[in-house]
């Protein structure tokens, strides 16, 4: 078949079947060329897809750790309050503690006092 596409050269001066040869070389080389930068194209599409979808996960999961610190945060909060709490309710019961022992000491001396009556 190829001497089919070949025919329609035949009588044409070699001036012309250079200047031929050379246009289908150069159309080759620009297919070569296309073909190249196709290729280039689709490999940073697909660069740039995997890029955007790693952005897509660095985003959901910096609005994971945000939630998270957000919740860890209300946690500490609560946290602190409890530790509040107790403190306060600490101070109440050492408070109430030294007046029992106030009570208590002035109840020992009491019954000393008491004790060295019952002797004499």
């Amino acid at each position: 078949m190829s001497w089919a596409v070949e025919e329609w050269k035949e009588g044409l001066s070699p001036r012309v079947l250079q200047k031929i040869h050379e246009l289908e070389s150069q159309v080759d080389k620009l297919k070569k060329e296309r073909q190249q930068r196709q290729f280039q194209l689709e490999s940073l599409e697909a660069a740039l897809q995997k890029q955007k979808q790693k952005v897509e996960n660095e985003k959901n999961e910096a609005a994971t750790l945000k939630r998270e610190n957000q919740s860890l945060m209300e946690f500490c909060d609560s946290l602190e309050k409890a530790k509040q709490k107790i403190s306060h309710e600490l101070q109440v019961k050492e408070s109430q503690v030294n007046i029992q022992s106030g009570q208590l000491n002035s109840s020992k001396k009491d019954i000393e006092r008491l004790e060295q009556e019952l002797k004499r």
